[in-house]
């Protein structure tokens, strides 16, 4: 269902007040017009610069002194027959008790005269005296084919202004396509234009191109992280439970796999010690399915303003979904809703923000994997770990003395050094109860002191190196017992 048919919807059902949050402010306009012609309805525009304008297009001149925000709304509330009355950046009026006060009487004489008050912000700082009043409707993403008008439209315009040389094939198309899915209508339109003036072509070059300036301003939102996964599966030392159950669902991706009657993997929970590889594998996972890797930051999503917060990570989501098939990883979750799993400190928002996040987990049809970390289980919402939310919560522990064999072999080749020159069989008795991160540590701490040194590194040197760094089983010992008591039972070993 588009927008403009899930807005006359509203206003049909008699939402007395409607709260559209975009800077997509031309499109929001277009999409009251068109539901508001549709209905037959009278329509009335007002902005602190122009004043109030009546009909559905912006020809006529405005009315006299409906500049400021109170008298504009005493005129809108004064229209009788089924109105549609739109409001461009009002919120930011909000913060007088007066113009409230003339907003929430205005809504009151539209709900009487069955009119609509339609409010387009750039943020939403709705005070929660009008959230009660208010449907908050939120506009839809370009979907692919309106990408292609959208691209066709803005290289037509380019070309009528200066000839372009337009050579991309058909793949190349269709991967621009898929690259600017995620993207609002503005957004598409701005990497076009910024792609095709750097030369004045549009050719299959122009792919990577789109896909870093989408990177760049997913970025700049700072909602999402692309990250990047130069990283196999098998430079992962240990998990191999939980590598043999990545790579049987690797394929579960393919429209091939829909017919044989599987649906795409939606996620796992990874629980562990600090340091064990839970970080490592979200990147590799991403590098073994050929899948693009984004990161969700809960942290980046809370706002001061009340109703932000959400509307990020609804915003978040929306794109994850458009941007599919692709793996998101949300690193420490337990740190991001800590509040939901206890006494809430912040007036409910952390519950508010999880119950989102777990409704879009149970009714995503998109083909997103969620990859999810966490060390603190005490601070993890109960909720989250109920059967169904993951396809599988595995428990990540200290690596094993095959695994921690392996992971020396690793890190010494990453560093240029031989393994088979090193006693493997001494490193690993030698490094029990020693995390893949603090393994790696160690080796880095003597590589530190044989290059001061001048002299080439050795078993003995890496040995001393262990001794001189406990591991955190050791300086957190009851935290760590306690973890690995908790996962007997709940969570399928990774190794």
């Amino acid at each position: 269902m588009n927008d403009t048919i899930r807005l006359a919807k509203l206003i049909q059902g008699g939402s007395p007040c409607i709260s559209i949050h975009t800077f997509e402010e031309s499109y929001a306009l277009e999409t009251v017009r068109q539901a508001a012609d549709g209905l037959r309805r009278g329509m009335c525009l007002w902005s602190a610069g122009r004043g109030v304008r009546t009909g559905l297009v912006d020809v006529g001149s405005a009315q006299p002194n409906t500049e400021e925000p109170g008298t504009a709304l005493r005129f809108m509330a004064g229209q009788n027959i089924n109105p549609v009355c739109v409001t461009l950046d009002l919120a930011a009026h909000l913060q007088s008790p007066l113009i409230l006060r003339i907003l929430r009487d205005t809504i009151d004489r539209l709900m009487i005269n069955n009119g609509t008050l339609i409010m387009i912000d750039c943020l939403e700082t709705l005070p929660e005296s009008i959230r009660s009043y208010t449907t908050t409707f939120e506009l839809s993403l370009p979907d692919e084919q309106e990408l292609e008008q959208i691209v066709r439209s803005t290289l037509q315009a380019l070309n009528c202004k200066r000839p372009i040389e337009i050579g991309i094939t058909k793949k190349g198309f269709e991967s621009v396509l898929k690259n600017l899915r995620g993207m609002t209508r503005r957004q598409a339109q701005q990497l076009i234009r910024e792609t095709v003036t750097l030369d004045r072509r549009f050719t299959d070059g122009d792919v990577n191109r789109i896909l870093a300036g989408k990177r760049r301003m997913l970025q700049a939102d700072g909602l999402l992280t692309y990250v990047q996964t130069p990283l196999d599966l098998d430079e992962i030392g240990g998990l191999d439970n939980l590598k043999r159950w990545l790579k049987l669902r690797k394929e579960a991706f393919r429209p091939e796999a829909a017919r044989y009657g599987l649906r795409p993997p939606r996620g796992v929970l990874m629980v562990g010690v600090q340091g064990a590889g839970k970080s490592l594998c979200a990147k590799a996972i991403a590098t073994a399915w050929q899948l693009p890797l984004l990161r969700l930051d809960p942290g980046n999503l809370y706002n001061s303003y009340i109703g932000q917060s959400e509307q990020n990570l609804r915003k978040a989501l929306q794109q994850i979904d458009m941007i599919s098939p692709v793996v998101l990883w949300i690193d420490e979750i337990e740190k991001g809703f800590a509040s939901a799993a206890s006494q809430s400190v912040d007036g409910g928002l952390s519950q508010r923000m999880f119950a989102t996040l777990l409704t879009w987990m149970q009714e995503h049809e998109a083909p997103v994997f969620l990859i999810a970390t966490a060390n603190d289980i005490a601070a993890l919402p109960p909720e989250l770990l109920r059967k169904g939310r993951f396809d599988e919560i595995f428990f990540v522990g200290l690596p094993k003395k095959a695994a921690r064999k392996k992971i020396f072999e690793i890190h010494l080749k990453k560093r240029n050094r031989e393994p088979s020159e090193f006693d493997l069989e001494q490193l690993s008795l030698a490094s029990e109860g020693y995390s893949g991160a603090e393994i790696e540590q160690a080796i880095v701490s003597a590589l530190h002191e044989t290059y001061a040194g001048q002299t080439p590194l050795t078993t003995e040197h890496l040995v001393q190196s262990l001794n001189n760094s406990p591991p955190l089983s050791v300086t957190m010992d009851d935290h760590v017992r306690q973890l690995c008591e908790w996962a007997k039972g709940r969570c399928v070993p990774a190794d």
